[in-house]
């Protein structure tokens, strides 16, 4: 579904294309070369969603919503992808010199596409957690559970004489609590984390006694817990990652035009 904050960029998006592709084509019908038109404005609007990543890096200068940002970020983006075509006349060009640049250009629009659906995503799905969690503080999070069950596991051997959670643990749960399980299910908004636990993870409970089971249920307890700590951890690292593609490909295509425009210039000259 379509923002009401997105309505104004898509209106201006448009508006520029559609008086790009008239200029381009009263250039035409007039001998000129419209190709200078759609690749200086092309080159132009790389430029200014190359800010986008400057604006996330100055998050705390008022510079406007980031969603704003976003908004704008995003209807450029198509705009791109629709003067990169008015431009070369085609989907894929001839040149092996402009079909690196074209694989570039469509490895930027593609990752910039799958971004704007994960960033729309997967938050959501992080607020369906009730908890919060930083992402630089997700290791330590995960260690203090992990913690907290050993401990259990222990007092659990010596209040009930018996070692059965202790083996359930080195033997299952061990493997659960030892990092973060279960990612892509996490992503995509399964349960797989949970199946688990009610299964394999749960399996020892019908052996225990009543002393046992306390501390067992506990011991779940927790794993529920790591559970929502490890979709924090899935969802933030594809977040952050992403970016780590996206902005390095975005910025080959910048130099790449620049040294594109600077031969045509050369070679016009």
């Amino acid at each position: 579904m379509i923002r009401r904050s997105s309505l104004p960029f898509i209106a201006i998006a448009l508006a520029t294309f559609v008086l790009v592709a008239w200029y381009s084509r009263v250039t035409w019908l007039q001998l000129g070369n419209p190709a200078i038109i759609t690749g200086y404005t092309l080159f132009a609007l790389m430029l200014s969603l190359g800010f986008f990543n400057m604006r996330k890096r100055l998050s705390m200068v008022p510079v406007g919503r980031s969603s704003l940002w976003l908004a704008f970020h995003v209807a450029a983006g198509f705009l791109a992808i629709a003067l990169f075509w008015l431009h070369t006349g085609t989907v894929w060009p001839t040149g092996s010199y402009e079909r690196v640049l074209a694989i570039l250009f469509y490895l930027v629009s593609l990752t910039g596409i799958f971004g704007y659906i994960i960033l729309r995503a997967l938050p959501r799905r992080l607020t369906q957690t009730g908890i919060e969690v930083m992402y630089e503080r997700i290791p330590a999070e995960l260690g203090e559970i992990r913690e907290k069950v050993e401990t259990l596991t222990l007092e659990c051997t010596e209040k009930s004489g018996s070692d059965t959670v202790a083996q359930h643990y080195i033997g299952t749960l061990n493997w659960f609590f030892r990092r973060p399980r279960f990612g892509f299910s996490h992503l995509v908004g399964g349960d797989a984390a949970g199946h688990w636990l009610r299964g394999p993870g749960s399996a020892a409970r019908r052996y225990l006694n009543d002393v046992e089971k306390e501390y067992f249920d506990q011991i779940l307890e927790l794993g529920a817990l790591k559970t929502q700590v490890d979709r924090h951890y899935a969802c933030q690292d594809l977040m952050k990652k992403w970016l780590l593609v996206h902005v390095p490909l975005s910025m080959a295509v910048i130099l790449v035009s620049a040294w594109h425009l600077l031969l045509v210039n050369v070679y016009a000259l």
